[in-house]
């Protein structure tokens, strides 16, 4: 069922494909966001910038 509403939006999408501005901007976002976890990844993200974790709250774990 599932995969039957995914190849009903591809057609929808073959059809009527977003502008050329849309698919830019989802890029950019994308872009942004990768470059966001790059430097937090190897520690060129500035400490002001990271959120503290609540003291009463918990990770779960599987």
């Amino acid at each position: 069922m599932n995969n039957l509403i995914w190849l009903i939006r591809a057609s929808r999408w073959a059809r009527n494909p977003p502008k050329a501005s849309r698919v830019v901007l989802v890029l950019g976002i994308v872009a942004v966001a990768l470059a966001i976890a790059g430097l937090q990844h190897f520690g060129w993200w500035p400490d002001w910038a990271v959120m503290e974790r609540p003291r009463g709250m918990r990770l779960l774990r599987p």
